[in-house]
């Protein structure tokens, strides 16, 4: 039997996808309730607590039977980071325990050299929620950089247990925070048939 918490949650969010198609109508929505959530961290089973020295660690926790959304818990080791990566679905974020960083990026291009910006940089504590919905350009690396194991949980708008993963692609682009004034803002999406994908961690 799952926590009541967890068990609320899964109503909430089967209600939600079964009545709701706009991605950022479900991930507003999902934020509320993710942060109803978090109150009761008792509900996340200690088997989806376990960290691992070789990286972060995702567990899926819970899959709609449709597919529609997956609960995923992120274990962290202090100095544990993702690549820089996009999302394949909308996500919505919550921390659980710890901290976690999140830096955002904007891609740019200058005499075909194509290279990233940082726009944005956040710290969020237990209980704060934060959401990315694609398209929208949505470029982060995130990284626990504290100095206790951190946990977060992601609820991702897909079967992540069929998947493998919500990363799109990753990034493997110098980071420039001083190039000329020539350079010019470009979506990533206009090159999304050149990066492939990189996997997660497997899940475990």
């Amino acid at each position: 039997m799952s926590h009541p918490s967890l068990e609320k949650f899964t109503s909430d969010m089967d209600r939600l996808v079964g009545a709701e198609t706009d991605s950022h109508a479900i991930a507003k929505a999902t934020s509320f309730h993710l942060a109803e959530l978090l109150l009761a961290p008792e509900f996340l089973e200690d088997r989806f607590r376990q960290p691992s020295s070789t990286g972060y660690t995702q567990h899926v926790v819970h899959v709609n039977p449709e597919g529609r959304y997956s609960i995923v818990a992120l274990v962290w080791l202090p100095g544990q980071a993702t690549p820089i990566h996009d999302h394949r679905c909308w996500c919505v974020v919550g921390v659980l325990e710890g901290s976690e960083h999140q830096t955002r990026y904007h891609l740019f291009e200058d005499d075909d050299t194509r290279f990233l910006r940082t726009f944005a940089s956040e710290r969020f504590s237990p209980g704060e929620v934060c959401a990315l919905v694609p398209p929208e350009e949505d470029i982060h690396l995130v990284k626990n950089e504290g100095e206790v194991t951190g946990i977060s949980i992601h609820i991702y708008g897909d079967d992540i247990s069929q998947v493998g993963t919500s990363i799109n692609r990753t990034f493997d682009l110098p980071v420039d925070e001083s190039a000329s004034a020539s350079a010019k803002r470009v979506s990533w999406r206009d090159f999304e048939s050149e990066t492939p994908p990189r996997s997660q961690p497997s899940i475990q």
